[in-house]
C-alpha cells in the first residue's frame, strides 16, 4: 500500500505519534509536527485515518486533516509528547517550551516556556534535543548543558553546566534518575541526577583492573576496589599481580591463568565493592589523575597538586 500524501507548504523538521492510552488495542490516530526554516514555524497536530467524509472519486479520505497549531519560535529542533495532553519542544532559540493540548484536539494552547534555558553569556545556543518521562523532562544543547525541568513547576530543577565541550545532540532516560546523552563526536555519557557533581576522570590500574581510581567535582579522590570472597586470598598469594581470578574459575580461551575481571561479572552480589578517599578533607573540584604502577597524581581548584607513591594495588 502507497503511502498517504499531504502538502503543508512547510518544511517538518519533528513528527511524533500522540501516545494511546495504555491497555487499548488502538492504532494511533493523532500526530503533531513541528517545521524549520520558515518565516514562521509551527507546531500543528493533525488526524489520519477514516473521517467518515469522501473525496472527489467518491473513496474514503483518509489524508492527514489539521486540527490545531499554534507559532513556534525559532525552528524546532526537537518535539515529544509528554503525556497525551502535553507536547514539549526544543528551540534554535534555546527555549523549551510545553504546549496543551485540549482533549479534543481543536486547540493548542502555550503552557509554559524556558526561555533562553540553552545559551552563552553573550548569545542563544539552539536547545537540540528533549526526552520526556512524566512529569520529569531534560533538555540538551549546543551549549554542552544537561537541565532537569518538571513539567508542573516554573523553576528549573537541576542544570548540569559545561557537561559536554562539544554539542550534545540527543537524549534518553535509562532509569527515572538516569538519562544518557551523546555528543557530536559520538561519545555516550551517563548522567545521574541522584548525585549534586559529575565525575570528572576515571582510571583503572593499568596493570591492575580489580583497581579503579575517579576524581569528581565535589572534591573527592577515589580509590574503588573490587572482589570477590572466592578470591581474596588467591589475589593475596599472587601478590595482587597483573591477573584477576575468574569467578567461574575457567580461563579464557587461549590463556590457562587468564581470568575476567570482576567488574564485568553479571553478578554483583558476589562481589565486595570497597571505596576510599585518598585524600584529607576538601571542598574544591578534583579535575584530573593520572596512574602509573604505584604512583598516583591528581590536580585541584585548591591550587595544589597531590601525589601517592605506594599504592595499595
Amino acid at each position: 500500500m502507497d503511502p498517504i500524501a499531504k502538502y503543508i507548504s512547510q518544511k517538518t523538521s519533528k513528527t511524533r505519534w500522540r501516545p494511546v492510552s495504555p491497555g487499548l488495542l488502538q492504532q494511533p490516530e493523532v500526530f503533531a509536527t513541528g517545521s524549520w526554516d520558515n518565516e514562521n514555524n509551527r507546531v500543528s497536530v493533525w488526524l489520519v485515518g477514516d473521517h467518515g467524509g469522501c473525496n472527489t472519486d467518491g473513496e474514503f479520505d483518509e489524508e492527514p486533516q489539521l486540527l490545531c497549531d499554534s507559532q513556534h519560535a525559532g525552528d524546532v529542533l526537537d518535539l515529544q509528547f509528554l503525556d497525551q495532553d502535553r507536547l514539549v519542544s526544543a528551540s534554535s532559540s534555546g527555549a523549551v517550551t510545553i504546549f496543551k493540548l485540549q482533549p479534543d484536539c481543536q486547540a493548542l494552547s502555550l503552557a509554559h516556556v524556558w526561555e533562553r534555558a540553552h545559551g552563552y553569556s553573550c548569545d542563544n545556543a539552539p536547545c537540540t534535543a528533549v526526552v520526556c518521562r512524566s512529569p520529569e523532562l531534560v533538555s540538551v544543547g549546543e551549549d554542552g548543558r544537561v537541565i532537569l525541568y518538571k513539567a508542573d513547576q516554573t523553576e528549573v530543577v537541576r542544570v548540569i553546566e559545561n557537561a559536554d565541550s562539544s554539542t550534545i545532540h540527543a537524549v534518553t532516560f535509562l532509569r527515572t534518575t538516569e538519562v544518557l546523552t551523546v555528543n557530536s563526536i559520538g561519545q555516550l555519557k551517563m548522567w545521574d541526577f541522584r548525585q549534586q557533581s559529575d565525575m570528572w576522570e576515571v582510571h583503572f590500574h593499568p596493570s591492575n583492573p580489580n583497581h579503579l581510581f575517579t576524581c569528581s567535582e565535589d572534591g573527592s579522590l577515589l580509590h574503588w576496589e573490587t572482589t570477590s570472597g572466592s578470591d581474596m586470598s588467591t589475589l593475596l598469594q599472587r601478590g595482587w599481580n597483573s591477573r584477576v581470578v575468574s569467578h567461574s574459575g575457567v580461563p579464557l580461551a587461549g590463556e590457562n591463568d587468564s581470568v575476567v575481571s570482576a567488574w564485568l561479572a553479571g553478578d554483583s552480589s558476589k562481589n565486595r565493592l570497597e571505596a576510599t578517599h585518598m585524600l584529607p578533607s576538601q571542598t574544591l573540584s578534583v579535575n584530573s589523575l593520572d596512574v602509573l604502577e604505584q604512583c598516583l597524581v591528581c590536580g585541584t581548584d585548591g591550587e595544589a597538586v597531590y601525589v601517592h607513591r605506594q599504592l595499595p594495588v
